[in-house]
């Protein structure tokens, strides 16, 4: 039997974000260290609510490493995606067509890039108005009073009058609906060739429905431009004010060999390292470090020694699950900074590379990771270059409401 859902949230992502810059479309860049769409999403899931997400079919990749990223509450609520359009008006009615099987009464829908309020209190109040106005209503929007004056301005630039801002209203979304009013608004604007609309309540309006507003939340961002970055950037440092720093330490002896693994580059050398996994002691140390910040034990703990399954796995694994547990808690990495002690190899030409492969297992800036050398100055067994030592420190911001271990 198929599932039949009381109420559902759209979330439109198939979009490029071109004006946010920065490469990748915006809603997979990075805010503190995790795509803006995984915020949004998190944000979302405070309503308890199945959540369809429509995005590009060229970022089905980008997605699903995205959704493996997310606690267990969130993914559990996540219904398999779906591919949008040319234009968000195509996207939505593709994300209104995959629902119709599962029958839902209501309806909202919201940009993939504007992740809501910080605030998790006042982001399952502004949604749970959304649904009791479309609801009481059949289609309900957020506005937001504009407080600056506003004036008409003709084609040089002259201020050619004043705008009465009182009826006036900065919309937001989510936006909800009665899915059947909503779904026969786009099929028909579909149909009859009507394009251009800048979101789903003027979809309804033009096929005939009035849309009821609702107080808004000024905070409730949509993140376009370069400059919304630093904003979004600022108020989710302010959010994160749990600040934890977690240290690490590793050694792993030399033994034959012609090469060995160091922050995830394969150095060539006339030794290798001695160890169950690929003995990459920086990366060991790495993993300590957080999961020191996260007082989630040790890497033996999660990854034993004695289980065959990582026998010759590779480092880069273990640093990715630990930052994963930080994602899971809402948290973001700020800052990873490893030291090597050895006396050969000699680590200079290949800290570049070790930077930079750090960086990208970590899901960091390259201006968030450091890598120094030092020798033990020819004592104590880095000296007599018997093995490899290696010191990690890691910097983890939190929400002072932090889930527990097991983000639940």
């Amino acid at each position: 039997m198929l599932e039949v859902l009381t109420r559902v949230i759209l979330v439109v992502a198939a979009g490029r974000g071109a004006r946010a810059g920065g490469g990748l479309p915006k809603q997979y860049r990075l805010l503190a260290g995790r795509p803006v769409l995984a915020h949004t999403l998190e944000a979302l899931i405070c309503a308890n609510t199945p959540i369809l997400t429509v995005i590009h079919d060229d970022d089905r990749d980008l997605f699903s490493a995205l959704a493996t990223s997310l606690p267990t509450r969130v993914a559990d609520h996540l219904l398999p995606p779906v591919a949008g359009g040319a234009t968000r008006q195509q996207s939505v009615l593709a994300g209104l067509e995959a629902l119709v099987t599962k029958g839902p009464a209501l309806v909202a829908i919201h940009d993939g890039a504007r992740p809501l309020l910080f605030d998790r209190a006042l982001s399952v109040e502004l949604i749970e108005r959304a649904f009791s106005g479309a609801e009481h209503y059949g289609a309900a929007i957020p506005g937001c009073r504009l407080t600056d004056t506003i004036k008409r301005v003709d084609r040089e630039g002259a201020i050619a009058g004043d705008v009465e801002r009182d009826p006036l209203r900065a919309v937001q979304t989510p936006q909800a609906f009665r899915f059947p009013l909503i779904l026969a608004a786009h099929r028909r604007a579909a149909r009859e060739g009507a394009d251009g609309f800048t979101d789903d309540a003027a979809v309804a309006a033009w096929a005939g429905h009035p849309c009821h507003v609702f107080e808004g939340e000024p905070a409730n961002m949509k993140i376009t431009t370069p400059s919304d970055w630093a904003t979004a950037e600022a108020r989710m440092a302010a959010r994160l004010a749990d600040l934890r720093v977690g240290q690490g330490f590793d050694v792993h002896a030399f033994e034959p060999g012609d090469h060995l693994w160091l922050g995830g580059v394969r150095i060539p050398h006339e030794q290798g390292l001695a160890g169950h996994s690929d003995a990459d002691v920086v990366l060991h140390a790495l993993t300590d470090a957080i999961l020191g910040a996260l007082s989630e034990d040790d890497i033996g703990t999660h990854f034993p020694p004695s289980d065959p399954v990582y026998k010759g796995a590779a480092s880069r694994l273990f640093l990715r699950d630990a930052v994963q547990r930080i994602h899971r808690r809402g948290g973001m990495l700020a800052n990873l900074d490893a030291t090597i002690i050895c006396e050969a190899p000699r680590i200079g030409p290949h800290r570049s590379e070790i930077r930079n492969s750090i960086a990208d297992i970590a899901g960091l800036s390259l201006d968030r990771v450091a890598v120094k050398a030092t020798t033990s100055e020819r004592l104590g067994f880095t000296g007599r270059r018997e093995g490899i030592a290696a010191m990690a420190i890691a910097t983890v911001r939190l929400p002072p409401e932090a889930d527990g271990p097991n983000g639940q």
